[in-house]
């Protein structure tokens, strides 16, 4: 008789801790580092570390030991699904997820209830359809019950009347029980973290000629992490203190405690594929005469940096993407810091500087009848400041937000405060078209605009001095030989201070306290017989 001795199955080794201990944060995912120090026997080891996140990129997964005579024969990703726990939570669980659970049973229970008194309506319903039809036939063949019709159909009546009042009082109380539901599931997510279902761990074997201790560099890709820049300023007596922070958000299912963060502006996303080249073929014709005796134009609206930081134009409700104005720029976090995977935005500081700033009172009533102060100031860092939104910061309190453009090193910039309540500005626009020469012989159209500005200052009786503010307009800018503007400056009341290539009129007003002053100007739209469009 042969006795068989079973093979043993080998454990599955315990999973070791491999935290993360540097991540490089990008414009849409980012780059981790984890570390780790195995003590490793002579020969080929089975190691099993983690959990790391399952969100982790499995081909960007690179490994390395600090241990030249230690080879890695093999590193993978393994990922295992734990599903949820069936049935109430544990008892350890905390009130709130038992509470949670109490209100899904009871919601259930109603919507039940509810689903039972709509199909037992309907049946009362053909019921009291049947008991009519009845009632119908038996009259019809001379046979009346009237006693018998009667309790019934005041039977099906009462009944009705029941189901209809319990029903009504079910949905009341399921909506009741669903409004609470909501609002404790908005306080577990708040308070507490579902664990995680997914995990993945990394397989790795090694090889030691020896038995050694050696640390284990791991560096891996993740996805549902991302940064953006964002700014506190606070600005007074010509001083402004700028204080650069970068916003990191991340759900990748694990917590970063400790951890040296880089913020980096690289797009490794936009080189992955080549774009594909199409056939643009161009195609010459004759003008038609119609065509060669127009000149078709229209009016374009472009944005101007000075018009829109004396707004102090806001960030946009969505995301924006990183500007850093074409070249890499890679900050660095100098001290470690804690995020936690919630997904919710966490203010990490990069640093602060402080440094001298002028401040304008700027009025743009085209775009707005408010006067905004606009503080100027130098880049002194020794890199340049990235785009995004600033805290605007005074003796009172917080004012607002403002955006910062992509700011070189040494370039100046511009932050855009709120101003006082005691400006009103009030804008009026008059249109007049003429024409001038005769039919076919260099007839030219004539637009002439003119633009009154009304400024008033309201103070208290006690504030006295003038104030200056910086007005500006604009006027339109032809491309065309076929179109001319021209400022007409004698009509100008009063005369501008300056005018830019881009259009933009400026004047600097004086006012006294409870003064108003009206600024006019005009300009003319000039164009030739073949010019459509105006």
């Amino acid at each position: 008789m042969t006795t068989q001795t079973a093979t043993p199955v080998p454990a599955t080794p315990a999973p070791v801790p491999l935290p993360v201990t540097a991540a490089t944060c990008l414009e849409d995912r980012a780059h981790l580092e984890r570390t780790a120090t195995l003590a490793l026997p002579a020969g080929t080891t089975r190691l099993l570390l983690g959990p790391l996140s399952p969100l982790a990129v499995d081909h960007t997964l690179r490994t390395a030991l600090s241990d030249p005579t230690v080879r890695v024969l093999d590193a993978r990703l393994a990922r295992s699904w734990t599903p949820p726990r069936p049935g109430p939570p544990a008892p350890e669980a905390s009130e709130l997820r038992h509470r949670l659970h109490q209100l899904a049973t009871a919601k259930r229970a109603f919507e039940a209830e509810q689903h039972r008194l709509t199909a037992r309506l309907a049946l009362l319903d053909q019921l009291t359809a049947e008991l009519l039809r009845e009632v119908g036939e038996g009259t019809g063949f001379d046979q009346p019950e009237p006693q018998r019709w009667q309790a019934e159909l005041a039977r099906v009546e009462a009944d009705q009347d029941a189901a209809t009042e319990r029903l009504q009082q079910v949905r009341f109380e399921l909506a009741e029980v669903g409004k609470r539901e909501r609002e404790a599931s908005v306080a577990l997510e708040q308070a507490e973290r579902e664990p995680t279902e997914l995990l993945a761990h990394l397989e790795l074997t090694v090889q030691a000629e020896q038995p050694t201790n050696c640390e284990l560099t791991v560096r891996h890709l993740t996805a549902c992490a991302l940064w953006r820049p964002a700014y506190r300023a606070r600005f007074a007596d010509g001083e402004l203190r700028l204080e650069a922070d970068a916003v990191v958000w991340q759900a990748t299912g694990e917590d970063w405690s400790g951890v040296r963060l880089t913020f980096s502006t690289a797009r490794s996303a936009l080189a992955t594929a080549p774009p594909l080249l199409r056939e643009d073929r161009l195609q010459l014709r004759e003008l038609s005469a119609e065509e060669r005796r127009t000149v078709e134009v229209d009016l374009r609206e472009e944005d101007i940096a000075v018009a829109e930081a004396a707004l102090g134009a806001l960030a946009p409700a969505e995301l924006p993407g990183v500007d850093d104005g074409g070249e890499v720029q890679v900050l660095s976090a100098p001290a470690p810091a804690n995020v936690p995977a919630d997904g919710r935005a966490h203010r990490i500081p990069l640093g602060a500087f402080q440094v001298p700033a002028g401040a304008e009172r700027i009025a743009v009533p085209e775009l707005s009848p408010v006067v905004g102060e606009l503080v100027s100031f130098r880049n002194p860092a020794d890199h340049p400041l990235l785009a995004g939104p600033v805290e605007l910061v005074r003796d009172s309190g917080y004012l607002g937000r403002g955006q910062l453009r992509f700011t070189a090193a040494g370039a100046r910039a511009e932050l855009s405060f709120p101003g006082s309540d005691d400006y009103r500005l009030h804008r009026e626009v008059e249109e007049h078209r003429t024409s001038t020469g005769l039919a076919g012989l260099g007839q030219r159209s004539v637009i002439t605009r003119t633009v009154r500005v009304h400024v008033s200052r309201l103070t208290p009786p006690e504030e006295a001095g003038e104030q200056s503010i910086t007005l500006r307009e604009r006027i339109p800018v032809s491309e065309l030989a076929a179109v001319e503007v021209r400022l007409r400056e004698s009509a100008c009341d009063p005369r501008p201070d300056e005018v830019d290539a881009e259009g933009v009129v400026r004047w600097e007003l004086a006012l006294a306290p409870n003064s108003r002053r009206t600024v006019t100007f005009v300009y003319e739209l000039t164009a030739t017989a073949k010019v459509a469009g105006l």
